[in-house]
Parts: structure tokens; sequence; C-alpha cells
């Protein structure tokens, strides 16, 4: 656990992006109060079913794990419309694998509100698990896309690059998936319970913002912590 003189915490703690007032949800989940709005990224379902086809067996409950935190960040903020920032599929045969209740829990999670898939560079083409389906989509000051844009890009909020930050607590190295932002643009970190992580300092996600110039929010339990990219170490 994260240390209270280490670092600035907060359960539930709010930013401003582009004008629109944020709340960092420490499960991964971003929120938009004002708009009724939750988003969520890299969900990679049915990875654990792709590792087993090519012979890696890990335990194949990955989906129901993520969709169920999914479902539990959903009943805290009680969205309108949920968006999904591409990635949500695994690979392209993701759907092949798909059992029923992970299905099942799709549907009960779409039920009474708006879905939107966005589409990603591992599921770029339509599906029929519900919802609707576009490569971007823009609410307000908000544009909401998988992967970031070349050069500034105000109000951007992306996923792909599974961000993840690595500080020193007591001595040892603590890493911990993370949102990234400089208040202009914003890098969720992936939700699925398998997705792996990119440091903050690696050049794809550091180089999106002015130097040293964006903060990590590092996912704790129960609340997030806030750290400038210089408490960030590389891996």
């Amino acid at each position: 656990m994260l240390a209270r003189a280490e670092s600035v915490e907060s359960p539930l703690a709010t930013i401003v992006l582009a004008g629109a007032e944020l709340v960092l949800d420490p499960s991964g989940a971003l929120a938009w109060p004002d708009e009724r709005l939750m988003v969520v990224a890299d969900l990679h379902l049915e990875k654990g079913s792709a590792f087993a086809r090519r012979g890696q067996m890990l335990p194949p409950y990955d989906s129901l794990d993520t969709l169920r935190r999914l479902a539990a960040a959903i009943a805290v903020h009680q969205p309108r419309m949920v968006i999904a920032l591409g990635d949500s599929l695994h690979d392209r045969w993701a759907l092949e694998r798909m059992a029923d209740p992970v299905r099942e829990e799709i549907r009960r999670i779409q039920a009474g509100r708006t879905f939107i898939w966005i589409a990603g560079n591992h599921d770029p083409v339509p599906h029929d698990l519900g919802g609707e389906g576009t490569q971007a989509l823009a609410v307000g000051p908000l544009l909401f896309r998988h992967e970031p844009a070349e050069g500034p890009a105000p109000g951007e909020v992306c996923g792909h690059l599974h961000p993840a930050a690595r500080i020193a607590l007591r001595g040892r190295g603590v890493r911990r998936r993370c949102f990234v932002t400089d208040g202009s643009r914003m890098v969720l970190p992936a939700f699925g319970a398998y997705a792996g992580g990119l440091s903050v300092r690696d050049p794809a996600i550091a180089g999106l913002f002015p130097p040293r110039g964006f903060t990590a929010h590092l996912l704790g339990a129960g609340r997030t912590y806030e750290m400038p990219a210089s408490a960030c170490l590389g891996d």
C-alpha cells in the first residue's frame, strides 16, 4: 500500500481536463459527472483464452473479472453512457472463444444505458456485442479515441499505451497502472485484468506531454495517488 507521507491521496480525485471536471476512479475508470459519462480503456477481453490457444495456460477468468470490476464502477457512478476506448477485445478471434456467461455480463452492463465501443488496433471491426461502434467520439470539449494523435491534442482522452508508473517507496520500487495527464490531454490505464503496462517514462507516453510536465495518478486500493513526473522512475 502506498503511504500518505509519500503522496497526495484522494479516494475520488477530481481533475480538470480542457475545462471538463472529471473523476479518477481507482478502478481505472474515468467519470464525467456533468455528462453522466464513464470511460474505460483496453479491456482486452479474452486475452486469457488467446494465451491458452497458443499453449500458455492462464486462469480463464480474466474476462469475467474485468467485466465485474467494470460493473462495480458503473454501480458507483451510474453513467447514462459508457465509452470503451478500443482494444476491448484482445484479438479478432475473441468472439469465437467468448463463453455465454461473458456475453451475458456484457448485456447486463449495457442494460439501460448507451454503450459505445471505440475501434482499437486489436478490434478494428464492428462486432455483435450490442451497443454502438465508432472510430472516435466528441463530447463537448473532449475527444475520445483509442490511439493518441501526434502533436498537441487539447481535450484528447485515449488509451492504447497502458501507462504504468514506478516510484520509490521506503527504499523499494512500487509499480502501478496510472492515469497520465497534463491538464490538456489524458491517457487512461488499461482496465483489462491481464493487460500489461508501459512506463510513463517511455518516449511513447512521455513524448505526448511537455518535458517533465505530466502528472501520474497511480491506482491504489480504494484511492488514487498523484505523483509528479519527477517522482516517476524508469523501469
